[in-house]
């Protein structure tokens, strides 16, 4: 008889870099381009524009390295405080440890005796692996560096962040706003459906999503500036 097999793709494995990718082309994308616009609706000049974006693009870069580094790590602390309360208790608490587990694949749906028979198998292979796969839902696939989340963060913010900049220093000065904002909305879509295929979602839901909280926020700022200009 033949064995059939067959590759398997899955977007699980990406959850770790990819949140903290799109978070940061977006944020750069979204903020830079902002503040761009509010700048130019203010009434000023070119240069002070561009000033402001690239100011914006460096302070954000790092912004976004230090904030995704201190919240993985402090989730990465909490998992290995989970981690460390669990070993504990297998070493002091093995026959309650094994209970809790069959219980937990009893409630999956296996009958008790074969939820025992697992719980058995997989605790002498693996208790601690085990317990923190079913009980704790903590998997390696998922899990970010921060490290990692750091660089990815504030790579992808300043290229994201890089788009409007260019764009302002290509735009005749009178319409600065205007021309950002309208390349600034397609690349949130480009950006918005790219993220989405990369998930494995659907891209026209991620490309909508994206571009029209980025409409809302260059508005915003927009409107700032309009006001602050005109009192000026």
């Amino acid at each position: 008889m033949s064995r059939l097999s067959h590759a398997e793709v899955h977007m699980v494995h990406r959850i770790g870099w990819l949140r903290a990718a799109v978070l940061g082309a977006n944020d750069g994308l979204v903020s830079t381009a902002s503040l761009v616009v509010g700048v130019a609706a203010a009434g000023s000049g070119h240069t002070e524009v561009l000033i402001a974006g690239l100011a914006g693009l460096v302070a954000g870069a790092m912004s976004m390295a230090a904030g995704e580094y201190v919240s993985v790590s402090s989730q990465t602390d909490a998992e290995q405080a989970d981690l460390g309360r669990e070993t504990r208790e297998l070493r002091e608490t093995p026959e309650a440890e094994l209970e809790e587990l069959t219980q937990i694949y009893c409630a999956r749906g296996l009958d008790e005796g074969l939820a025992r028979q697992v719980a058995v198998q997989l605790t002498e292979r693996d208790a601690l692996g085990a317990h923190a796969r079913d009980e704790l839902g903590i998997s390696e696939i998922v899990t970010a560096h921060p490290i990692q989340a750091a660089l990815v963060s504030a790579l992808t913010f300043a290229v994201g962040a890089v788009i409007p900049l260019l764009i302002a220093l290509l735009a005749p000065s009178g319409q600065i706003g205007l021309v950002v904002a309208g390349t600034t909305l397609i690349a949130l879509a480009a950006l918005g459906g790219l993220g989405a295929s990369a998930g494995g979602a659907g891209v026209l839901k991620g490309a909508v999503r994206v571009t029209f909280w980025g409409a809302l926020a260059m508005a915003a700022t927009a409107g700032v500036g309009v006001v602050f200009g005109v009192a000026a």
